[in-house]
């Protein structure tokens, strides 16, 4: 048995010097103190009386050719139950198994010192766990899919600490966070100090008040230790500061000789440690288990991975070595049980090839659109509308340019009176207000500018930018075809901003619902209903006295990713299919309901989070009479092979093939290398970059009208952006006829035009149907 254990030992280390000298080190430390599980190896297997052999638990010992080891307890060819796993590149998990996933209690050691000891769950970090990293930081707390996500505590190496609630890695909600002479207690915000709090200094000073990205911000007093205190607005631009000071048991004002930046010069000594980063996930690790097919040459072994996926197609050379069977390769001399000469793993995954190839060649390869040029025609000299352009351009200029006293959050109702309008007139050759400019006369008008510059400041947009955008030496695009609504649609050359002419109706459908629309967007900054930045009219001169009212409003698909796919979904079925062939739909291309084959599995929280919002913003419409919306969703394919195939992250499975329906979904690597980072979650928000995946579905034969087709686990690693459009349709007049007329001839149920109550119940059942948690 010693001689047995030497050859193995030697026949890893061999491996193991081929592939990293920092695994080889590893390995004399590691097998010092090898784990072995307490399994009792069955000798004799019993058959039931339908002659079907029981699953057997045993301990197993493996060197996979790899080099990757495996010594523990074995069931139904996947690590299960209690084992130690070593890679090749030094990681090694310790601790419980379930089905070939990390699933209960262990330790992940890392080959450069990190090292977890905690729960895990499906591959994940997942739990309660301590985290200790190689520079001595560490985190003890909660942990959801490999982040820090509620209540944890955090000592840095520096003798720093942070106590307090987490969200996807980073501070967030309240916390507590202790240098070495000051703390602070209050709220946090994606990883930095925001909102309401106090700092401490150990001199006995302290603010107490508001605080934005890690600085003062709004009201605060700052108190002395001997009672004096300065109350007042805080901010980094010394112009946009006030206050009164207070001398100690006084209630009178008093001046004194003292700058309050002097606060922000202390605070910028006080920096928050940032978040370490790991180079790869107890999630990233694959397993090297390999599928063998014992006594036979006429049965092609096919690899597989612990998922249950299968490679079917060319085989390469050395995937003819077998393991486990007790043939060549198999070190550890522990059989695999058989039945029939037949392999039990053979009849427990209850895998076809034959089949599979049946099923792959029934379903033609997703490919990725063709792409397309850059949307819209840039208006230039010449243009038709290149005036009307020059126009906007200069009155965007003059409303947003112009200098305005800081607004408050809290508007009067005053503000948002439809009445509350002012209107500029812009000659030619200029005036005391307006510069000359090379256009035709032309009228301005600005609706309710103190609500839309009031809204600009809450979508944080910066004035500057947003007039170099619109403004700026570069021209629009107008886009090549005017809306179903016979609207037209211009981009900015940046993409950041679209601007759509409207209708009056759309315009007093806007402004009415105004006051609704900004309390939910205070209330509700993840809100996906469509931001508004400015609504505008233009009135020219002249005989014709035309008037373009327009509004200006975010590009959804504003994005470094490239959109491969973008669908408008409503929810109905009448007319909601693109009638174009394959070979002319472009990443441009909107399709519609039917044109659909995907389901979009989000993670936990962010599923939870969508649900919520979906029901918040359908009540906004609903109550304002709103309907005729949409979901915008754009896809990014994370993969796409170089003849433009989408290439799948998971096989689907083959229905009734219960072990991998039983077995854990594998970890998404692309959703791991995010991971990696805490700080890119800075980027993702409710419906703009979400890593997510999509599951393809297919429509049942002669159901073209099946809204939603059935699933068939074939996952897509996407990107997604969407948010909630068209939301200024009434349910005026023109659509109770339609809807009256329409119902005559095809289901009322398959229509667009319902009443506003009926048509937010379907539009979020629908949504619910294509949206789903991710398992």
């Amino acid at each position: 048995m010693m001689g047995r254990d030497s050859s193995v030992m030697k026949a890893w280390e061999a491996t193991v010097r081929k592939t990293q000298a920092v695994a080889k080190k590893r390995a004399n430390s590691i097998f010092g103190s090898t784990y072995v599980a307490h399994a009792e190896e069955e000798e004799d297997h019993k058959e039931d009386t339908n002659g079907s052999e029981a699953s057997e638990l045993y301990h197993a010992e493996k060197v996979l050719p790899n080099g990757d080891y495996y010594k523990g307890e074995w069931v139904d060819n996947f690590p299960h139950g209690m084992g130690k796993y070593l890679w090749t590149d030094g990681c090694m998990y310790v601790g419980e198994w379930f089905k070939g996933k990390t699933m209960g209690k262990g330790r992940f050691t890392w080959p450069n010192g990190p090292t977890y000891v905690g729960e895990f769950k499906s591959g994940y970090m997942d739990g309660t766990g301590t985290y200790v990293a190689s520079n001595g930081d560490t985190y003890k707390g909660q942990w959801v899919m490999n982040l820090k996500h509620g209540h944890g505590v955090k000592n840095f190496s520096n003798g720093d600490k942070y106590e307090g609630e987490w969200r996807r890695g980073m501070q967030e909600g309240h916390g507590r966070y202790q240098w070495k002479d000051g703390s602070y207690v209050g709220e946090w915000r994606n990883g930095s100090i925001w909102g309401k709090g106090s700092f401490v200094w150990d001199d006995g000073n302290r603010y107490d008040g508001y605080w934005e990205d890690g600085l003062p911000k709004g009201n605060g007093t700052y108190k002395w230790d001997d009672g004096s205190f300065y109350v007042g607005n805080w901010s980094k631009d010394p112009t946009d500061q006030s206050g009164t000071y207070y001398p100690r048991g006084s209630s009178q004002e008093a001046n004194l000789e003292w700058n309050p930046q002097e606060v922000f010069t202390k605070l910028s000594e006080y920096a928050i440690c940032p978040g370490e980063k790991v180079s790869i996930l107890p999630s990233q690790k694959r397993l090297a288990v390999w599928r063998s097919t014992k006594g036979g040459d006429g049965a092609k072994p096919r690899r597989k991975s612990v998922d249950g996926r299968v490679s079917v197609g060319l085989e390469k050379p050395n995937d003819r070595m077998q393991l486990w069977g007790g043939v060549e390769g198999d070190f550890s001399g522990t059989k695999t049980p058989t039945r029939g000469g037949v392999a039990v793993d053979d009849e427990l995954l209850g895998l076809s090839i034959d089949g599979a190839i049946s099923r792959e060649t029934q379903l033609q390869t997703l490919k990725a659109p063709r792409k397309s040029k850059r949307q819209g025609e840039t208006i230039c000299k010449g243009h038709k509308n290149y005036e009307l352009m020059l126009n906007l351009q200069l009155g965007i200029r003059h409303s947003v340019g112009r200098p305005a006293p800081s607004a408050s959050l809290d508007l009067k109702p005053s503000a948002f009176d439809s009445k509350e309008k002012v209107w500029t007139r812009f000659p030619t050759e200029g005036s005391k207000y307006t510069p000359p400019h090379p256009s035709c006369e032309f009228k301005w008008k600005d609706y309710c500018p103190v609500v839309f510059r009031t809204l600009r400041k809450l979508f944080k947009v910066d004035v500057a930018d947003y007039m170099i955008s619109i403004c700026g030496n570069d021209a629009l695009r107008e886009l090549s075809s005017p809306g179903k609504s016979g609207s037209f649609f211009y981009l900015t050359n940046d993409d950041r901003y679209m601007i759509k002419t409207m209708k009056k109706a759309e315009a007093k459908a806007l402004l009415r619902m105004l006051p609704a629309y900004y309390n939910h967007f205070r209330a509700f900054e993840n809100a996906l209903v469509t931001k508004f930045y400015g609504l505008h009219c233009v009135k020219l001169t002249g005989p014709a006295q035309k008037k373009v009212r327009f509004m200006i409003m975010g590009n959804l698909f504003c994005s470094e990713y490239t959109i491969h796919r973008r669908f408008d979904l409503k929810g109905s079925s009448l007319g909601r299919i693109t009638i174009k062939p394959e070979s002319e739909i472009s990443e441009t291309t909107i399709l519609k309901d039917l044109d659909l084959n995907f389901i979009f599995r989000l993670q936990k929280s962010w599923f939870q989070e969508f649900c919520r919002q979906i029901d918040r913003d359908c009540e906004l419409l609903e109550q304002e009479g709103i309907m005729d919306y949409s979901l915008l969703v754009g896809i990014h394919f994370k993969d796409i092979s170089e003849n433009g195939d989408l290439i799948s992250s998971r096989s689907h499975t083959l229905a009734g093939d219960s072990e991998s329906e039983g077995t854990p979904c594998i970890s998404r690597v692309d959703m791991d290398q995010l991971l990696l980072d805490p700080t890119s979650w800075a980027s993702i928000k409710l419906g703009v970059n979400m890593p997510a995946r999509a599951e393809r579905t297919v429509r049942r034969s002669g159901c073209e009208l099946q809204l939603v087709g059935e699933p068939i686990g074939e996952f897509y690693e996407v990107v997604l952006f969407f948010g909630i459009i068209d939301i200024l349709q009434d349910y005026d007049i023109s659509k109770k006829l339609e809807h009256a007329y329409k119902s005559i001839q095809y289901d009322p149920t398959s229509i667009s035009a319902v009443d506003p109550r009926q048509y937010s119940r379907r539009f979020r059942d629908f949504i619910f149907k294509i949206f789903s948690e991710d398992s």
